[in-house]
């Protein structure tokens, strides 16, 4: 092996570097025994951002015309607060909040893919309100929020 070769295993990544040697790792979601593509595959990045997005823009709104008495100043505290109620009430009862129905994806839970228990979705919740463990993905794209509740997003 050349020098070329060991800086391309350094610049492309550990997963990169693996597959290399013979590693196989699949589709997003074989450990989990998921499909590859549609119903019941891995939520793709790109839609669960979106649904934050949505998520966020609902939670904006409620905040500033019930919660802040219209002044923007307080809006972002109480959207945190509102957010934060909205997901654990809508994950913890029909498995997805409003952005995510939109964008057809739900939360289960890993052990039968049923409904996630409300303790567990108290647990998503808390952790996704803490951001950091949002952030932090798996190579199945699950959070550190889903991993620790025993969850997984999937599309519908």
């Amino acid at each position: 092996m050349d020098n070329r070769e060991a800086i391309g295993s350094w610049l492309s990544g550990p997963r990169a570097a693996a597959e290399e040697m013979g590693a196989d790792y699949g589709h997003r979601g074989k450990r989990l025994g998921l499909p590859e593509d549609g119903p019941g595959a891995i939520a793709p990045v790109g839609r669960r951002v979106g649904a934050l997005f949505i998520d966020w823009a609902l939670s904006a709104l409620i905040a500033f015309g019930l919660l802040a008495g219209r002044h923007l100043e307080g809006t972002n505290n109480w959207a945190l607060v509102v957010f934060l109620v909205m997901s654990l009430l809508t994950v913890g009862t029909v498995g997805s909040t409003p952005g995510k129905r939109l964008l057809r994806l739900r939360v289960v839970s890993l052990d039968g893919l049923g409904k996630l228990p409300v303790w567990r979705a108290a647990v998503r919740t808390v952790l996704l309100g803490l951001a950091i463990p949002a952030l932090v993905w798996d190579r199945d794209n699950r959070g550190l929020h889903d991993r620790l509740s025993g969850s997984v997003q999937i599309r519908t």
